[in-house]
């Protein structure tokens, strides 16, 4: 028969005094508060892993900064994580990944990596054209937004006021141009 844990509370966890060697304290399916020598507390989620049956600890965050409740909401997450046969610290890593991906994917970073392949069909002086007109008016506002947030709101709001000048030609290029910059990524 297995062992039954008696859950934390918080005034548990706030009286834990360090001691000298580092100390857990069991909430109960597979959440430990461990407590260091230097009175460091942070909550761990020990786990056998996926296929594997290797066990495995995760560091969820460091108390009080991350709540006994915040700890409890964490570790179900990884437990229905866990019943469908998904690593925790893999899925975090890949959502990291792609999370990283999407925030390195600006649109200057798009605008110039099509502009590369654009300028193998162009003129060098048009291919600085181009890059000058994104530089002035678009990039400014917009360049360092992730793509995938970029909306057709936003574009309009940088053509608006070129549009308020009078130069239409430069709205129509730039139109052109970040269309194409959105159809490429």
């Amino acid at each position: 028969m297995p062992r039954t844990t008696k859950p934390l509370n918080n005034t548990e966890i706030k009286h834990a005094k360090p001691r000298d060697k580092i100390y857990s304290l069991a909430d109960g399916k597979g959440l430990y508060l461990k407590i260091k020598p230097s009175g460091y507390k942070v909550w761990v989620f020990d786990y056998y892993k996926p296929f594997l049956k290797n066990r495995v600890a995760d560091t969820l965050g460091e108390y009080p900064a991350m709540s006994l409740a915040d700890a409890r909401d964490k570790r179900e997450k990884y437990l229905k994580l866990l019943a469908q046969n998904i690593d925790p610290i893999t899925h975090k890593a890949e959502q990291n990944r792609i999370e990283r991906e999407a925030l390195g994917n600006t649109l200057e970073h798009v605008a110039h990596n099509w502009l590369q392949i654009k300028r193998s069909k162009v003129t060098e002086a048009y291919g600085e054209d181009i890059l000058r007109s994104l530089e002035l008016h678009v990039f400014p506002k917009l360049g360092g937004l992730p793509i995938g947030q970029i909306k057709a709101r936003n574009a309009i709001d940088v053509i608006s006021p070129i549009a308020a000048k009078g130069t239409l030609e430069t709205v129509k290029r730039l139109c052109q141009r970040l269309n194409e910059i959105m159809v490429y990524a």
